[in-house]
C-alpha cells in the first residue's frame, strides 16, 4: 500500500496540477504543501476531503487502501 505522501505527489503529478494549484486550493502555503508530499505533516481530515475533491479521486485512493482513483 502507497502512502498518503506519495499518493499526493502521484496523483498531482498525474493531474498536472502544480504544487501552488493544491496549495491554493487549501489556503494554504506551499511550503506547507511540500510538506504533506514529503511526509513530514499529514493534512487534517477537512484537508483530505478538500484534496480528494481537488484532485477528483476517492480519500480511500489518497489513504492507499485502493489503488484505482475513481471514486
Amino acid at each position: 500500500m502507497a502512502d498518503l505522501s506519495v499518493r499526493l505527489k502521484e496523483v498531482r503529478t498525474m493531474r498536472k496540477r502544480k504544487l501552488k494549484e493544491a496549495a491554493a486550493c487549501l489556503g494554504i502555503q506551499v511550503r506547507s504543501y511540500q510538506a504533506y508530499e514529503s511526509g513530514e505533516r499529514e493534512p487534517g481530515v477537512k484537508n483530505l476531503i478538500a484534496l480528494a475533491d481537488f484532485y477528483d479521486v476517492s480519500l480511500d485512493y489518497l489513504m492507499g487502501r485502493t489503488d484505482g482513483p475513481d471514486r
